[in-house]
């Protein structure tokens, strides 16, 4: 007869990955491609999805396994920041200082900010770029861990946690930390969605976007439905919201479209190709020129 008592304890909850098993990408119009070159790929040490999206009209931008989707069209400008992970941010400032030269007359700075780097990009977005930390980020070694939302002080965090909860069946709840209140809710094993209390002045949405790909795709479908927040039947695989709203009232929260997606859409864990940006052809060995993105 086993001893139980004498089994070792484990905190199963921490397993569970709710109903969100994917942050795919976030979505931002840009007005100039080669500025997005000289930020993304020369400067953070990003890959150019070689496959989609390889035109003058949009580029998508692998890391990891999430991406950046660019349409050149316009401007976007997330509410809050980007947070990512780079296998080397000693590298890292050493390029963007580099791409610089590229970026005159922009909104582009760059800075060291404790053990982070955060960065600007020529038209505003915000991206904070952190070391692989085992502790925080598990086997990530380059990947897009959070998208971090500036909601005014005062909203309903609790709001937005119900909603992802019960609308969406994610798991979600309120925190803080030394920068204050915020709410969050996973969206994959090694990623999440963070709305954060901020006194900075809020602008107006602007249309840009985050994709997320759900296990019960119709259940929530039915429930935003029967809400009025569908905004999009995109096709079989695919629709959109813009609200989360208060699951009690049905009024808006915080506005910012969700392009959800099924595991069956074609789309789905499909395999991105990432360089290795240290790798030139002055430097080049054999079998370094892909870069990991988890740690071994």
């Amino acid at each position: 007869m086993n001893d139980m008592a004498a089994q070792p304890k484990f905190n199963r909850a921490e397993e569970d990955l709710g109903n969100i098993v994917e942050l795919g990408h976030v979505n931002v119009l840009v007005p100039d491609q080669g500025k997005a070159t000289a930020y993304y790929l020369m400067g953070l040490g990003l890959t150019r999805d070689p496959y989609l999206m390889a035109g003058l009209e949009n580029m998508w931008v692998n890391v990891g396994r999430g991406q950046f989707h660019l349409p050149t069209r316009g401007t976007q400008v997330v509410r809050g920041t980007t947070g990512l992970v780079l296998p080397d941010l000693e590298a890292l400032l050493t390029r963007l200082e580099y791409a610089k030269k590229f970026l005159e007359g922009t909104q582009y700075s760059y800075r060291i900010a404790g053990d982070v780097v955060e960065t600007t990009c020529p038209w505003g977005n915000r991206i904070r770029c952190h070391a692989p930390t085992p502790s925080l980020f598990g086997p990530m070694r380059l990947g897009m861990p959070y998208v971090e939302f500036d909601v005014p002080v005062g909203t309903k965090l609790d709001g937005i946690a119900k909603f992802y909860t019960e609308i969406l069946g994610g798991i979600a709840g309120v925190s803080s930390d030394e920068r204050g209140a915020f709410a969050w809710a996973n969206t994959s094993a090694e990623s999440k969605v963070i709305y954060r209390e901020s006194a900075t002045k809020h602008p107006e949405y602007d249309g840009h976007h985050i994709q997320i790909t759900l296990a019960d795709f119709s259940g929530p479908h039915k429930k935003l439905l029967e809400r009025g927040l569908i905004t999009e039947e995109s096709d079989q695989h695919q629709y959109r919201f813009l609200d989360i709203v208060d699951v009690d009232t049905n009024k808006p929260i915080f506005t910012i479209e969700h392009e959800t997606r099924s595991m069956r859409h074609p789309m789905f864990n499909r395999v991105f190709v990432n360089r290795n940006p240290d790798m030139n052809n002055r430097n080049f060995v054999p079998g370094y020129e892909v870069g990991l993105w988890a740690l071994n």
